[in-house]
């Protein structure tokens, strides 16, 4: 009886506790969506309070800085005048990023997509969303993302990394000095333009020749003024666009990057229909496997491989200039560089894939570049599904989230320190990074131009010096040479 009366006090008390848990529960969730604040409680900036700071203040050139400024003034989340909602803490971008939804709306790409809309072509990489862009970055990743596919490039990347040092060495040989290349940015967009496209088109577009031949050089300005004319077509409001010359520009500019990509892609077809005729073997390389595959239509090719070229240059050239800048301000960094690629790969011959990807320190110097410098200054996400909280804020479905390192952008390069992953390259780019820096390290020491001034950032969609590089390419060996003749002088 004293047992049965023990178990049934028992029960009854867990049965309490269990009420009044559920109670604490419903009570604490209940509490949890008051204290919840709404957009319209956070700290905004007026359209014209933006448009001011960007006209008027200076901030056109400097969006990467207006951010900074921004959050000084407003804290770590706020409405920016910009139709969206900017966070630039680490602990709320991982809050937001944990609540994405299945196929994450990444950025707000109605600037690209309006185009595509105007003249019915079909969307790439960069501007497909939802279930669809994951199947497509499947199809195309699968040639390009995975080191052991993207491997099987080495060899053309290679030639086109050879030829460029050919190209360095001439440069340096004309200066009047022996060993100055000017505009190095310039030199290295046309690497990585030759690069990207010795892959994506299987063909080689003469970047590298002494003189770019004219449909080429026609490419590279219509993606120098796509970038430049897109920040006023994002700024203004739309009843400009009939008053001034910029959204004309933007339009045409858009033309002549299509344009060349379905020139080469077609060029590329009439090669693989002569191959067939002819019954002569079809190589399956990348743009062979893209025309081949029954998941595709003309329209996915044109647009995805157009896409893949024009964000594949920018990301590779940037980065490369803003790691050689790096690398002349830092010659312990250099000399440490240049003791791990000599000590893996032999000087009479150019490294494997394998080899440059097994550089730990190389890793680490361009991965603290892209921290100081990231491509793109500012991600984006859609919330799409449904309401989301962050940082004790309740965001409605359609909401714009706009976010950026808060670690980005700092004066101190230290290559030790690796705080972002660099997943979102392509491994074959990483393979003409790494291929570009294993040979020009191993031969020459870089050196900057005295008489020039430090870089700045300028915004141009994507982040670019404020004016042309120039550097100095002294032969490694000799002035290693020279700094022991120096240090035995010192010693006598």
């Amino acid at each position: 009886m004293a047992a049965w009366l023990l178990r049934s006090a028992t029960c009854g008390i867990c049965s309490l506790r269990l009420k009044l848990s559920g109670r604490a529960l419903r009570w604490s969730s209940s509490a949890l969506q008051e204290k919840l604040r709404s957009v319209q409680d956070l700290p905004q900036i007026s359209t014209l309070e933006m448009l001011y700071r960007v006209l008027v203040q200076g901030y056109f050139s400097s969006l990467h800085t207006l951010q900074v400024y921004e959050k000084q003034l407003y804290g770590p989340i706020y409405k920016n005048g910009r139709n969206g909602v900017s966070v630039s803490s680490a602990e709320l971008l991982e809050e937001l990023v944990r609540k994405d939804d299945k196929f994450p709306t990444r950025g707000d790409m109605a600037l690209w997509t309006e185009y595509r809309e105007m003249r019915g072509l079909g969307y790439g990489p960069l501007t497909e969303e939802g279930e669809r862009w994951y199947k497509l970055r499947a199809v195309l990743n699968k040639r390009m993302l995975h080191p052991r596919d993207s491997a099987q490039y080495s060899g053309v990347i290679n030639v086109v990394v050879t030829d460029f040092i050919k190209r360095i060495k001439h440069l340096r040989r004309c200066s009047p000095t022996g060993d100055l290349v000017p505009d190095i940015a310039n030199k290295l967009y046309l690497f990585s333009l030759e690069g990207v496209s010795s892959v994506l088109f299987e063909t080689r577009l003469g970047c590298l020749r002494e003189e770019i031949p004219a449909g080429t050089q026609e490419f590279i300005t219509s993606v120098n003024q796509m970038f430049s004319y897109a920040i006023p077509v994002a700024i203004f409001p739309k009843w400009t666009r009939s008053l001034l010359p910029y959204w004309r520009r933007y339009i045409a500019s858009w033309d002549g990057i299509f344009s060349f990509g379905k020139t080469l892609i077609d060029k590329k077809m009439e090669d693989i229909q002569q191959r067939v005729d002819n019954d002569q073997n079809v190589e399956d390389e990348y743009l062979t496997y893209l025309l081949s595959n029954s998941q595709l239509s003309i329209k996915d090719i044109y647009a995805s491989v157009t896409e893949l070229l024009l964000a594949g240059v920018d990301t590779t050239s940037n980065t490369l200039t803003w790691t050689l800048y790096q690398l002349s301000r830092n010659p312990e960094i250099q000399d440490r560089l240049y003791e791990e690629v000599s000590s893996l790969v032999p000087a009479d011959r150019v490294p494997s894939a394998a080899e440059v990807t097994a550089m730990p320190f190389l890793r680490a110097v361009i991965k603290e570049t892209l921290r100081m410098y990231p491509v793109i200054p500012i991600n984006s996400r859609i919330i799409k599904e449904k309401p989301v909280a962050v940082g004790g804020y309740q965001f409605p479905e359609n909401q714009t989230m706009q976010h950026h390192d808060k670690e980005a952008f700092t004066s101190t390069f230290k290559p030790n320190q690796i705080y972002l992953s660099m997943s979102f390259l392509q491994y074959s780019k990483l393979l003409c990074i790494f291929g570009i820096f294993s040979q020009l390290i191993r031969e020459f020491e870089i050196k900057p131009n005295p008489t020039a001034d430090d870089l700045k950032i300028v915004s141009r969609s994507v982040l670019v010096p404020n004016k042309q590089l120039d550097l100095h390419f002294f032969y490694f060996s000799c002035y290693t040479n020279l700094r022991d003749n120096f240090h035995l002088l010192q010693i006598l």
